[in-house]
């Protein structure tokens, strides 16, 4: 007999606003939620939620809907895809029916990448968030975005960002400025008590994260705001502790690299010894102590080390068919494992090192990330103008790689060519971390009876 907790996990429903290549769509999948509609603007964003749904996003198809006013779908039907402009759409059909709203509002108005326009820019997609939930009432959103909201010059804008979620259905008027709304909405809030349960309010929890910190064999700084709605009676002090609490370190994988014969070359035990004494090298003699599992680096992504289930290895690239853009990855039924020619090192842009985390997957300005998506590879040559003699060879990450360094499963399927693939994969939330959040959500959901 199935009790009354499975039945309210089975129970559970999402929106995807903002879906892109459905990181974050995946994310909320695999902790339980079952998908009412999808949303997304860009062509090729839309074609890969549709050709990765059945394997990805747990869904039985997407179906496009045209219709601006979308009705939930029944358990088993296909989910509604709106390939459309999200300030469009009329949500109240779904309203009372969301549990959790989940979307990364395009982050080009706060990133440097999007010259940092902030508020004036008209890509700033958080007015359209709250729209959505005044009109669904859903009982948790969570957003995901860019490190750029927490530079001083957005400091004021971004407490304003949280004060609208915060307070959702105080809608700002056209002809009022936002600070000044933002001061109607402090006055409010100002005189709200901790226990306030009233329907229309939530309450906001705002992480600043490092992905490689929660598991992700990436650096990757990002803001993550998760809101409740204020009458399930949450405990917003537990969250905020359980998802702030880190549980991975650079200092465990320090320490497992310290000794030939740590945890981390046994697991690679095919790295060269100019390789390891290279890493080893680094390493300083003091490592702080702490409880945390070691940062996933890019060797083990590409080796498939780390996350639940055991991934096959890569196949190795071969340097010298590189012209040929080869899908090395036919071997073991994995796609866009290709190589890719003229990779280069150059000033701003060094490349990544297989035994550390990758750097930040970038969209890049027209889709193709620079110096971020190379890598140093094992291989070296003898150079008399290098300072040990040697230079180690490099080539470009290939999409399968940047996949899994983004922690998606090897059944999704990027759409277009290699830059618009890349250009999805950097803008989206890795499905790891955005699982992390999704889970907690879905437990402090559950600890109230919901």
């Amino acid at each position: 007999m199935v009790d009354q907790a499975e039945q309210a996990s089975e129970a559970r429903t999402s929106v995807e606003l903002f879906a892109g290549g459905g990181g974050l769509a995946m994310a909320v999948h695999q902790a339980g939620f079952r998908p009412l509609l999808f949303n997304e603007f860009n062509k090729r964003a839309c074609e890969t939620l549709v050709a990765s749904a059945q394997k990805t996003l747990g869904v039985d198809g997407l179906e496009r809907c045209e219709e601006t006013k979308p009705q939930p779908p029944e358990v088993g039907q296909p989910a509604p895809l709106y390939p459309g402009d999200v300030r469009d759409l009329d949500l109240t059909a779904l309203q009372g029916k969301v549990d959790v709203l989940a979307g990364g509002p395009p982050c080009q108005p706060f990133s440097a990448g999007g010259v940092a326009k902030g508020d004036e820019d008209k890509r700033n997609m958080f007015p359209a968030v709250f729209k959505a939930v005044r009109e669904m009432r859903p009982k948790a959103v969570i957003c995901e975005n860019v490190r750029g909201l927490l530079r001083p010059s957005f400091a004021e804008y971004f407490q304003y960002i949280q004060n609208e979620l915060r307070l959702p259905f105080e809608k700002r008027d056209d002809e009022v400025r936002w600070q000044d709304h933002n001061a109607h909405l402090t006055r409010i809030l100002s005189q709200l008590s901790e226990e306030d349960q009233d329907p229309d309010h939530y309450k906001v929890v705002m992480v600043p994260v490092n992905a490689a910190n929660y598991g992700v064999p990436q650096i990757r700084n990002r803001v993550v705001i998760v809101a409740f709605r204020a009458d399930l009676g949450v405990d917003i002090r537990a969250f905020e502790k359980e998802v702030k609490t880190e549980r991975f370190s650079e200092a465990a994988l320090l320490r497992s690299m310290r000794d030939d014969d740590g945890a981390y070359w046994q697991r690679h035990s095919d790295v060269p010894d100019h390789v390891r004494r290279k890493v080893q090298a680094r390493i300083p003699k003091l490592i702080k102590e702490d409880d945390c599992r070691p940062w996933r680096t890019l060797r083990d992504a590409i080796k498939g080390y780390g996350t639940d289930v055991k991934l096959p290895a890569l196949p190795h690239v071969d340097m010298e068919r590189l012209e040929e853009k080869f899908d090395f990855g036919k071997e073991i039924d994995v796609a866009d494992h290709i190589g890719w020619p003229g990779a280069r090192i150059y000033k701003g842009h060094t490349p990544n090192e297989l035994d550390r985390p990758a750097k930040t997957v970038k969209a890049g300005v027209h889709g193709v990330p620079g110096g971020e998506s190379v890598m140093l590879v094992d291989e070296r040559f003898a150079d008399s103008s290098s300072d040990d003699g040697w230079t180690y060879r490099h080539r470009y990450m290939t999409v399968r790689e940047t996949a899994r360094v983004m922690t998606f499963p090897d059944e999704w399927l990027g759409s277009g060519p290699r830059g618009e693939q890349m250009r999805q994969l950097g803008n989206a939330v890795p499905v790891v971390l955005g699982e992390f959040f999704a889970n907690a959500v879905a437990d402090a959901l559950k600890a109230t009876g919901h």
